[in-house]
């Protein structure tokens, strides 16, 4: 009987630190860009766009290269912040000594925590 109250209490922990770990994702940021830097984007990882930034010179170009750039870009940030969200998660994991890996199958294709 003691394992499965000793088992409840660290279910209890992770989920308390998984809380704060996704509190704490919602203030970071990652960055990325497509076009060798002619579009720049940065996103939460909590999923939001906080700033774009377009190269002037790219504002006379035509309008489906300006799409498919932007696309690109943040694209390129959902990737990142999957990343970032599945090593801090991982981190955290590791320091409560749980198993590597364990945030994968916590949080599904997202890379760590489900938002």
């Amino acid at each position: 009987m003691l394992n499965v109250q000793k088992m409840m209490k660290q279910a209890q922990q992770v989920q308390i630190k998984l809380q704060e770990i996704q509190e704490k994702l919602k203030d970071i940021e990652v960055e990325s860009e497509s076009g060798g830097g002619l579009v720049k984007i940065k996103m939460t990882c909590g999923g939001d766009a906080t700033r774009i930034e377009i190269d002037e010179g790219l504002m006379a170009s035509d309008k489906e290269t300006l799409e498919d750039l932007i696309v690109a870009a943040i694209n390129t940030a959902n990737v990142a912040k999957d990343e970032r969200i599945k090593t801090e998660t991982e981190g955290a994991l590791k320091e409560m000594g749980l198993p590597e890996g364990m945030a994968d199958q916590m949080g599904g294709s997202g890379g760590g925590l489900p938002f």
